[in-house]
């Protein structure tokens, strides 16, 4: 089952701005006790932010890698627009590429993206665009194409709500569909205090996009780019089935996290962090 992430990094952590060429951008940049091995860069997805990796970056600084988890624009604490053709894919994926460019002291590895569901597909954008600054992909509950149809339902709803709503009346919305306890938009605090600091118009925009993504994977196969994909045991946005022929069409192992559903990162941050720094390590 997923659940809430904590909002209060480790002590290896610290928030920080990172300034590209692009704008800047709210991480969470956590490093090892020693010298970088590389450094992974990490997007979260729809609705999300930094934050939900932070039970993953202790273990994986522990594991000799640096790294950075990212706010993408109009996400909670990186500054929005307000306009949705500024967060057309391209744009977020062109973003991506600035980010990875801004990063100092990489490390001898080179840099590991890794995005989230949404995050995945804009991270996957991105090394269509350009693969050369990455040494390795990984696309986390993150599928080949659109989300099922019940998740088009409702992102269409949500977006629908948005452009009508406040963001405050909408988080009433979720929270009374959603009772806290069952659901990922949760009651704390920190959790409502990131939906109300979203732009409307980001999720407005991604959420359409993840209703009309198209299949890309034999794209991402033909670059020379290893490529890893994760997931839970099951999955209601794409379903497991889908990610393993995914997978098999890439050449790309496929690690299912026991326990887990659309977040790993938050479900089963510690065996999430291992699989991800085995893959690493191994190339």
């Amino acid at each position: 089952m997923s659940r809430p992430p904590t909002f209060t990094p480790p002590p290896c952590a610290r928030t920080r701005v990172l300034r590209t060429e692009r704008g800047d951008f709210a991480v969470l940049d956590a490093a090892p006790p020693a010298g970088a091995h590389s450094t992974a860069l990490l997007l979260p997805g729809y609705t999300g932010s930094k934050e939900d990796f932070i039970a993953m970056l202790e273990p994986l600084a522990d594991a000799g890698f640096r790294v950075l988890s990212v706010d993408g624009r109009g996400q909670y604490e990186s500054e929005g627009t307000g306009r949705q053709e500024s967060y057309s894919q391209g744009e977020l994926a062109r973003d991506v590429l600035a980010q990875a460019a801004a990063v100092d002291d990489v490390g001898p590895g080179g840099i590991h993206l890794l995005g989230h569901s949404l995050g995945g597909q804009i991270a996957r954008a991105a090394v269509l665009l350009d693969a050369g600054p990455f040494r390795s992909l990984t696309l986390m509950s993150s599928g080949p194409a659109e989300i099922t149809t019940d998740q088009q339902k409702k992102a269409q709803l949500l977006g629908d709500a948005l452009a009508r709503w406040t963001m405050a009346e909408v988080w009433e919305a979720m929270r009374a569909l959603d009772p806290p306890e069952d659901a990922d938009t949760g009651g704390g605090e920190d959790l409502r205090r990131r939906w109300m600091r979203h732009d409307p118009a980001q999720l407005i925009a991604t959420g359409a996009q993840l209703s009309a993504e198209p299949d890309r994977v034999a794209e991402l196969a033909a670059l020379p780019l290893p490529v890893h994909v994760v997931s839970g045991e099951s999955d209601d946005v794409w379903p497991v089935p889908l990610l393993d022929d995914m997978a098999r069409r890439l050449g790309a192992p496929h690690t299912v996290i026991e326990g887990a559903e659309h977040s790993p990162n938050t479900a089963r941050p510690l065996e999430t962090a291992a699989a991800l720094a085995s893959f690493w390590r191994g190339l």
